[in-house]
């Protein structure tokens, strides 16, 4: 079974989508279109903007959004999921992809999510590190017993995860998890606390964007970040996708459940290969492809 497989905030670089725009005009009119529902040229970002323009989370999230939607639009026919899963933004990708939102609707909601969640990082000084060569059980305890908000946020790969919540907190992990044997506790050049409660004003703010909005049955089903298991039903798929910003993601368990489920190809669909290595990692005997054009 085909599992097709959207990136997150992370996987972005200048130039990306350039070969897309220029030589598909499905491609060339949306990504004008995005122009136009934004309210601002994010192609000229894209294309010919610099690393750090690109890392604002209001930019970077439609942009990988865009890459990898507008790819899996230029695939044609042989753009053919059993099922999909996106790693956090990605799970937007995924659901335009798997025809739960329509293109338009889904850029509006990343918008949205990024403002929001650039708004909730300006409330208090809050990051995320990556923490290698430890178990899960041992990371989470630390977490818990670190005083201030600090918890587990990424479930990457074995060995891999990424905790997220106060500076201070955060740090003083950081520090225990060396000191309980971690190869690597190392604070993440990011703008804030995604996946804490420290994202909660931005939480309740794309609640009522996404209540508002249309979501179509969907025409496979997707493995989304909270729960793990397969979605079918739109309306299961609005509240786990509102609980997601304060909710870990939870991708080694997703990917185990695909396996389970009888996938066997994961196909990446936006830039880079990030996924695809993390897939490897979950288990080596998966298929990991990047999509072929024409």
């Amino acid at each position: 079974m085909n599992a097709y497989i959207f990136p997150g905030q992370g996987a972005q670089f200048v130039g990306m989508g350039l070969d897309l725009y220029e030589k598909y005009p499905v491609a060339k009119d949306m990504f004008h279109a995005a122009n136009e529902i934004l309210g601002f040229e994010i192609t000229e970002t894209m294309f010919h903007g610099t690393a750090e323009g690109l890392k604002e989370t209001k930019i970077t999230q439609p942009a990988i959004f865009l890459h990898s939607v507008i790819l899996s639009k230029v695939m044609g026919n042989i753009f053919k999921p059993d099922m999909v899963a996106g790693h956090s933004l990605g799970e937007f990708s995924a659901l335009v992809a798997n025809g739960t939102l329509t293109f338009e609707d889904g850029l509006q909601l990343v918008s949205k999510r990024a403002l929001a969640m650039q708004r909730a990082c300006e409330i208090q000084p809050s990051t995320m590190a990556a923490v290698l060569g430890l178990d899960d059980a041992t990371v989470e305890k630390i977490c818990t017993e670190t005083p201030g908000i600090v918890v587990a946020a990424n479930y990457n790969c074995p060995g891999q995860l990424v905790i997220s919540g106060e500076v201070e907190a955060v740090n003083r992990a950081c520090e225990k998890l060396k000191e309980a044997g971690a190869r690597r506790a190392l604070v993440l050049p990011v703008g804030g606390a995604f996946h804490s409660p420290l994202m909660e004003p931005a939480r309740e703010e794309l609640a009522s964007a996404i209540e508002e909005t249309n979501f179509a049955a969907p025409g496979c089903p997707i493995y989304q970040n909270v729960t793990t298991t397969a979605v079918n039903d739109a309306d299961e798929i609005k509240k786990n996708l509102i609980s997601q910003l304060t909710a870990p993601v939870k991708w080694t368990q997703s990917v185990q459940q695909m396996i389970a489920d009888g996938a066997t190809i994961f196909t990446e669909i936006g830039p880079g290969k990030v996924l695809q290595g993390l897939v490897k990692k979950i288990d080596a005997s998966a298929e990991t492809l990047s999509p072929e054009l024409d």
